[in-house]
């Protein structure tokens, strides 16, 4: 056995869709022609949106596509101490901060030029303790973010030299070392009151835990992959390395979603539809 080991991690918020089918094939053949690894992980964080229902089903998807999968399947849920100490370590470094400023509040003082991975791109910077302090006692509800600005006060000098290796290529066609950009998506939330910590930080402990050697996802998440890589560096955590695959589309070229109820092999199953007809049709 080689020391290739990828995984497929997908959020149990909806039914999974012909595009996840094609990465979790892309991931798990990878494994398979390198005598690797592949993990399932089930990021199930958000527990605003995810359903024990969409969880059994990624479970029925696997099968179906053929995709044999190590047990126990790790569950995020099961590890929030662990992203909290996580938290609480970028805290101490002084490199995060309480936001106090609500979505809807953000959204509408950005540009459509400021729109990042992650949705508008916001730079703030920490209120004074009492501030903060009022704030918290009238239960005003806070998220905590990653100051870009203090970690490039700290961290600048090493962070010019920081990049990440792409095997396949971005959206651009960037390819080989690729330098991180801190600024690309702002301020980015860490954690929330709602769903507690974001999965920018829970994925990148979760890699290095599980020894992650190569992750292989859509060119939708290139992007997010300078924030990890600076996650990683903040941590101190093992850097993978990366594969970004093409989309699957629809037939008016939009990307597949979950959002739009995108066509979801448990469908496809349903309509009697084989894993074989499923990639002719849409790969």
């Amino acid at each position: 056995m080689s020391d290739f080991i990828t995984r497929f991690a997908p959020s149990p918020t909806y039914y999974l869709h012909v595009g996840h089918g094609f990465s979790a094939l892309k991931a798990y053949q990878a494994a398979k022609e390198t005598e690797g690894r592949f993990l399932l992980r089930i990021e199930d964080i958000d527990q605003t949106r995810c359903r024990p229902a969409y969880e059994q089903a990624i479970y029925e998807d696997m099968d179906w596509l053929g995709i044999e999968y190590e047990q126990p399947v790790r569950r995020q849920s099961d590890r929030l101490s662990h992203y909290q100490q996580a938290l609480e370590l970028l805290r101490d470094e002084g490199v995060i901060y309480r936001c106090f400023k609500t979505r809807r509040e953000i959204a509408a003082q950005a540009s459509p030029e400021k729109l990042g991975p992650e949705g508008p791109v916001y730079f703030g910077q920490a209120l004074d303790a009492e501030q903060e302090q009022e704030l918290i006692a009238q239960g005003i509800a806070f998220a905590w973010r990653l100051s870009i600005k203090r970690v490039m006060e700290r961290y600048g000098t090493q962070l010019a030299n920081l990049y990440f290796t792409e095997q396949n290529q971005g959206p651009a066609g960037e390819k080989g070392a690729i330098k991180i950009k801190p600024h690309l998506a702002g301020d980015v939330v860490l954690a929330r009151k709602d769903i507690g910590i974001s999965y920018l930080l829970a994925s990148v402990i979760d890699d290095a835990e599980q020894n992650i050697s190569h992750v292989i996802r859509g060119q939708d998440l290139f992007y997010i992959t300078h924030i990890q890589v600076l996650m990683q560096f903040l941590l101190h955590l093992p850097r993978p390395l990366y594969h970004h695959h093409r989309l699957i589309t629809d037939l008016a070229g939009e990307k597949l979603s979950k959002s739009n109820h995108a066509l979801s092999l448990r469908s496809l199953r349903e309509k009697g539809v084989s894993v074989e007809q499923m990639k002719r049709r849409y790969f």
